[in-house]
Order: structure tokens, then sequence, then C-alpha cells
């Protein structure tokens, strides 16, 4: 049986002009235009977001598609969605492709859900018998029944967004593309969107997921693709695909060079109780950052906030360390997590600088990643304990 979708040798290039010109007039812009070689400004480059992607999915499966800001994940996306072109290569599809690339497209705020419902699936290719069949599943789905004949104006952020992602939901095609999209609304809905695709899935339709929710991807996908720098950097079961991704430029210490910022993290490095550096920690030792600051001026009143991240980046706990007593320009602040207090695991850090309800000086987001090996202590036996371990008073009560 062929593949539902074959991709070919996919790549994509998009022109960079370097050279910020002045705002010109219309003569003025076709006189340089013709006076210029082959009609071009000077200072621009070619730059490839997609080189020779290929890759075959087949029907039934739900593949996840991850990788870093800018590997080029959106691109793709848009290319499979017909919304741009290739450079080059080739797309074979069997099937009609449906895309949620940007939840709500075509809602107008002067119709009604009831009529936005109507538009809104039709522009993304549902037929109107489709949307009748289906119109009192969608508006049960996003739960705003009371209000299907209020103009969407009327509607708050939260419920447009229920019944935009309640009409997507509802598509019957063959091949489904979703772009981070099941993060819409509270945590309740969000879970509620997971059960539908995770239904839509075994269904036996095709979906394509982009996310960097891990716990998404692992809970949705059973095979999926790492992308970096515009190319498949891996491929395969979906557990090891996010092993390589977050493995990936996890250094255990990390340089940020000079910036335009006031006050700015030079550095970050993990490091042992022997002040090494290191990326792998016992649950029994505590885990030491040693923070670089650098600041171009003097100032005292900022504060430095660190997050930890589990192995999804979801935040564990953050931490504040006041710096109203610094008059040095450059200094190296140590952050300790005690021992005995975080489970094995990986994680990473988020770092900031700023001053509190007034300025951001600096955020390094996801740096530094490590591994926290279980001790072989009793408390520890099992990873999914969670994350944080806290020691709790216990009583027994008569």
């Amino acid at each position: 049986m062929k593949p539902i979708l074959e991709i070919q040798n996919i790549s994509k290039k998009f022109r960079i002009n370097h050279e910020q010109q002045p705002y010109l007039s219309l003569r003025d812009a076709v006189v340089n235009f013709f006076s210029s070689p082959l009609g071009r400004s000077g200072g621009a480059e070619d730059f490839w977001a997609l080189r020779d992607i290929s890759f075959n999915v087949n029907a039934g499966d739900t593949l996840g598609i991850i990788g870093k800001n800018g590997a080029g994940k959106s691109t793709l996306l848009k290319i499979l969605s017909k919304i741009t072109p290739p450079t080059s290569g080739k797309i074979i599809s069997r099937g009609r492709i449906a895309s949620l690339l940007e939840v709500g497209t075509g809602f107008h705020p002067e119709l009604s859900g009831r009529e936005n419902v109507f538009m809104n699936g039709s522009i993304l290719g549902m037929r109107r018998s489709e949307i009748q069949k289906n119109f009192d599943a969608i508006v049960d789905f996003a739960g705003v029944e009371k209000f299907i004949d209020t103009p969407l104006k009327h509607y708050s952020s939260g419920m447009q967004l229920r019944l935009a992602f309640a009409v997507a939901a509802f598509l019957e095609n063959e091949i489904l593309i979703i772009d981070e999209v099941l993060a819409v609304g509270d945590a309740e809905f969000q879970k509620k969107c997971m059960g539908k695709m995770e239904d839509v899935s075994k269904s036996g339709r095709t979906i394509l997921f982009v996310s960097h929710n891990m716990g998404a991807i692992s809970s949705l996908c059973k095979t999926s693709v790492m992308l970096k720098q515009g190319q498949i950097f891996f491929s395969g079961n979906t557990q090891n695909t996010i092993d390589v991704y977050l493995n990936e430029g996890a250094n255990s210490e990390q340089y940020f060079g000079k910036t335009v910022k006031d006050i700015f993290v030079k550095s970050v490095k993990p490091v042992n109780s022997n002040r090494e550096a290191t990326n792998e920690f016992d649950t029994s030792k505590k885990i030491t950052l040693l923070i670089e600051i650098e600041a171009k001026e003097l100032n005292k009143n900022f504060q430095l906030g660190v997050a930890m991240l589990d192995s999804y980046k979801n935040k564990i706990f953050t931490n504040h360390y006041k710096t109203e007593n610094n008059l040095r320009k450059n200094f190296t602040v140590s952050y300790e997590i005690p021992e005995n207090t975080i489970c094995a695991g990986r994680y990473s850090f988020d770092v900031a600088l700023f001053i509190p309800n007034n300025t951001l000086f600096d955020y390094i987001n996801d740096v530094c990643g490590i591994t926290v090996l279980d001790s072989g202590t009793e408390m520890y036996q099992h990873e999914n304990y969670g994350h944080v371990f806290i020691k709790c008073k216990w009583n027994e009560l008569n």
C-alpha cells in the first residue's frame, strides 16, 4: 500500500536583503530597480529554510515534527498546506489535507457564532453538508450553546478560541496538519483538545503535529521527525526523537557573549561540589549553577531569577535573588538546589535579569540541560514519583 503522503526532496529558499533602504517615492524605487544590477539592491543573500526534506507518512499515522525555533517546521507545514510553494522537490498526497496553522483565521467579529461556524468551516475546506452534520457537535464541544446566535465581538477571547478549534477539530479530511493549536483555552479545554485529537487518530485519519510541548507530542505521536537548520536531524520512535531533541545542545556550560543590553547574563555553568563543570548529578548531591553577570553601568536594584524546567519544558519552580547591594559591573552568583530535592530525570533552566514590574534586562530560555541520576535510596526508586521531593509532616490521629 502506498503512503498517503510522500515528501520528496523538498527545499525552500528565501531572499534576504540586508541593506536597509530609506522610504522612497514610487519614481525613486523604479529608478533604483532598473539602475541596480539585475534589478536587485546590494547586500542580499539566499537563505535556505529547508534543504532536501524527504519522508513518507502512511495512512492512519500520527507523526510529530519537532525542533527549535527557526528549524523550518512552520515553513514545511506551509508548503504541505499549499500556502507557499517549494523552491524544489515534490509532494504526493493521496488524501484531502486540512490545516490548523492558526486557530480562528477567517472569523468575523460582526457575525454570530453560528454564521462564523459555517464561514470558517468553508474556509478550512468543509462542505456545507459536513458542517450541517457536525454543527451540534461543534457547538457542544466549544461549550457556547447559549451564545451561538450572539455576534462574535461579544465573546471572550477564550470562547472565540474554543469555537475556532471546535470547527477545525471536526474536519473530515484524510490528512490533518496541526501547528501548536492545542495550547488554546484553559487547562480543562486543552485536555479536551488532546482527547479529540486522540479520537481523530484512532478513526484512521493521518495527523502531522508540530509542537514545543513534548508531553503532547509524546502522548499523541508514535513516530516523530526532528528538524535542525532546515534539515532532518533525526527520525524514528517518538521517545527516541524527543531524547535526541532534549540532549541536542545540552552543553554543561553556555556562553551568551556581549549584547546591547545594560545588564546581561554572560554565562551559566552547572558544577559539582568541587566547582567542576558537569551536566550529571546524583539525587543525593546538591545542584549548583554559576551565573556570570556583566553590567555596562552600575545598577544595584535588579533581580536575578532562575526557573527549573522538566524534560517537557514545564516550570517546576522559580527562585529570585535580589542584588540590592551590588556595586560591581562584573560578578558571578552561585545558585544551589539542596541535595535530596530533585528526583531523577532531565532538566534545564530559564534565567532572567529584571527590575520587578518595571524592566526586563535579559532572558535566557531553556539552557544548561542536566541529568539527575537515581542515587539508589528508597525514596527515588521510580522516576514517576514526580520532580521534587518535599519533606512533609505525618501524624497518626486517634
